[in-house]
């Protein structure tokens, strides 16, 4: 019978090469969310039922590690939910020729990406991201607004309109604190 060593074992260790970005700075949007590069301890709350009144929330514990990508023009996260044993995956991408990041979220639940993706960028330290979707058969627009005040703290929240962008149920909010 004849032996083989385990592939692994011969591999030397790979030396990707420079990506060039596909945006640098100097472009509007770049590096909008390297603040947010690192791990965080978060406090994410969240309605346990959206746009029906509803007032109890539900609040969840998260380990999260966020990284970047094409030199600050894309980053990606990975969440953890303690309570629930649900993890997540966010990616954003950068649109060099509009300055406009589309955010896209994966559950482990389904392993599905979510779309629409959620489409805008910052102005003085706020972000707010849009779309249009349907929510359990109701036309709605989602807006995610990204916040962070200190090195330390960043927040997100969603919120839901269902009357053209007037008024917002905000549904889910996330709190984090950066890890030692």
């Amino acid at each position: 019978m004849r032996r083989y060593r385990p592939l692994m074992s011969s591999i030397q260790k790979v030396q990707f090469p420079p990506v060039p970005a596909v945006a640098g700075p100097g472009t509007p949007g770049h590096g909008d969310f390297d603040f947010f590069t690192g791990d965080w301890d978060g406090r994410q709350r969240r309605l346990l039922k959206a746009l029906a009144g509803c007032t109890e929330w539900e609040e969840l514990t998260s380990v999260t590690r966020c990284w970047g990508v094409f030199g600050g023009a894309a980053n990606a996260d990975e969440v953890h939910f303690i309570e629930t044993g649900v993890s997540g995956l966010t990616v954003r991408l950068l649109d060099p020729a509009t300055g406009l990041w589309s955010i896209y979220w994966i559950s482990s639940r389904d392993g599905l990406l979510g779309l629409p993706p959620v489409v805008g960028g910052f102005s003085g330290g706020v972000g707010q991201f849009y779309c249009e979707q349907d929510w359990e058969g109701t036309p709605i627009t989602c807006r995610y607004t990204w916040m962070h005040d200190t090195p330390g703290t960043a927040r997100w929240e969603q919120a839901f309109s269902t009357d053209g962008r007037q008024t917002w149920e905000t549904n889910w909010t996330a709190d984090f604190t950066r890890r030692p």
